[in-house]
């Protein structure tokens, strides 16, 4: 079906939430590309306490550009519940309207018989959606709220049901939980759960072409395992292997299947080699996710349409993996150089910050700027979990290779793209978040999951103050042939969580 679609340029996207990770990243990579990539309006999409507008997005799909569209990757959970954030709270939404729901796909089918469409949801998480009690805040869901929120990620983090060394804690937790709350909580993963498994069906009855789900923050062991299994258990009985997945992950899906669809519709299967900073490199376990890196790497690279090929690759994927030695970081540098002298594409991963520290993480940017190669890259991610950031970076890297091949390949807005990375993942994770959130903690702020209006104008005033001349002194080095026509970074919502940079270069 996706060999008639060459020509399409239009991709219609709707995202699980408003975070630039999830909403804006997706657009800024079909620029790279020369692809169109359109979502419904910002003010459509919530925010982290206020769902989407589920109904204005319907009525968004059956209106223009969407009807011209033949490409189509569209979030289940903000058709369902409004988003991801509104996935994780009970109430508002049942079961049954959440089903009603999602049959915008099955009417976006009938529309679009010919299209191409893929659909991407998650498994609940286990921490629920947090805030802190002020501001717009104080009303929210009770089971957000401090310190029931980390209550109940902690009870949801025990085996299920708890083994005897836990039996003691786990009680302590239901008590301080409380039995009305904590049953609100098992009642939303089962709606969720249920929810999922329809969106599984979307794929044996050919609604959609590629369906995903994203486990989304969890490790090995708690509360998800059971649901996860349940999903799996679906998937075989459906038998869609090819055409649906459960893997890790979450804000990098919708980006992982637009590189899909765009890399589909020029007949490329992008084939991607994986190098480790270190010879055990993918046996590195996030702690956010229930599957060694490798595994979820090798999913991604299927997700996105692609294939891993260590010998005879179109990209490679360099995963610089904690505890990588000075050494091993000499020779991942010079292989990078190498790469890229001999004019071939590489995506570079940084994820040392599994240990929670950033200093290894910055101390290799500054290596990259120092060698001269940091705009050189197709690709650079790091400071989210695994599959955020690798998700991130094929998609990234993907988006140029598509470009290059239609001769649509746009460097002003590849650069746009790098230098976002650049100023999240390195200047502000690094360097001014820390500083921001030092610096509320003094003021008596130590809670940052959602600041009062007050607060958050002046750590917004602040965080603009500190990060943009480090932005412009890193663009000088990085790009000093582009200057910033327009270099706006904030933060989007009133939380310390993450920042929105709007960058226009010349």
């Amino acid at each position: 079906m996706i060999s008639a679609l060459v020509a399409a340029t239009l991709v219609t996207f709707v995202p699980m939430y408003a975070t630039p990770t999830a909403a804006q990243l997706p657009v800024m990579a079909g620029r790279i590309a020369g692809v169109r990539v359109v979502e419904p309006p910002m003010r459509m999409l919530g925010d982290y306490i206020d769902p989407g507008d589920v109904n204005g997005i319907g009525r968004w799909l059956e209106g223009a550009p969407a009807r011209d569209a033949q490409l189509f990757v569209i979030s289940t959970d903000m058709l369902a519940y409004g988003g991801l954030d509104a996935s994780r709270v009970p109430g508002g939404v049942s079961e049954e309207l959440a089903l009603l729901r999602l049959q915008r796909l099955t009417t976006l089918r009938k529309r679009h018989p010919h299209a191409w469409i893929g659909a991407f949801g998650t498994v609940m998480r286990l921490e629920p959606t947090s805030v802190t009690r002020v501001g717009e805040a104080s009303s929210y869901s009770q089971i957000a709220q401090y310190p029931t929120w980390e209550y109940i990620w902690d009870y949801a983090q025990l085996h299920d049901p708890p083994i005897p060394s836990e039996q003691s804690r786990a009680a302590h937790l239901r008590t301080l939980i409380g039995d009305n709350v904590l049953a609100q909580y098992l009642s939303t993963r089962e709606r969720d759960r249920n929810v999922d498994l329809a969106v599984l069906r979307l794929a044996a009855d050919r609604t959609a072409d590629r369906v995903v789900l994203g486990q989304d923050d969890a490790g090995p062991v708690g509360l998800h395992v059971k649901d996860v299994r349940a999903l799996q258990d679906e998937l075989q009985k459906l038998r869609v292997e090819g055409r649906a997945s459960i893997e890790p992950g979450a804000d990098e899906l919708g980006l992982v299947l637009i590189a899909h669809a765009i890399a589909g519709a020029v007949h490329w299967t992008p084939r991607i080699a994986v190098i480790y900073s270190r010879p055990d490199g993918g046996a590195t376990q996030d702690p956010l996710e229930y599957a060694p890196i490798d595994v979820t790497i090798g999913a991604l690279i299927r997700l996105a349409g692609g294939v891993r090929d260590d010998v005879h690759s179109d990209l490679t994927l360099f995963v610089r993996v904690p505890h990588t030695d000075a050494a091993q970081d000499d020779t991942l540098l010079r292989a990078l150089q190498s790469q890229i002298y001999s004019g071939k594409p590489v995506a570079l991963v940084d994820l040392t910050y599994l240990t929670y520290s950033y200093e290894s993480q910055a101390a290799f940017v500054r290596k990259l700027i120092d060698a001269g190669i940091a705009g050189s890259l197709d690709a650079y991610s790091s400071w989210n979990t695994d599959a955020n950031s690798v998700g991130i970076a094929l998609g990234e890297a993907i988006a140029v290779g598509v470009g290059r091949r239609k001769a649509t390949y746009d460097p002003l807005a590849h650069a746009q793209f790098m230098l976002d990375r650049y100023i999240d993942d390195y200047l502000y994770h690094t360097r001014v978040r820390p500083q921001i959130n030092a610096e509320l903690a003094v003021q008596g702020v130590t809670e940052h999951y959602w600041l009062d209006p007050q607060t958050a104008r002046r750590a917004n005033a602040r965080v603009r103050a500190l990060i943009t001349p480090l932005a412009q002194a890193l663009l000088k080095q990085i790009y000093p042939h582009y200057h910033p026509a327009r270099l706006d970074i904030q933060l989007p919502w009133p939380r310390t969580a993450e920042i929105r940079s709007e960058i226009t270069l010349r």
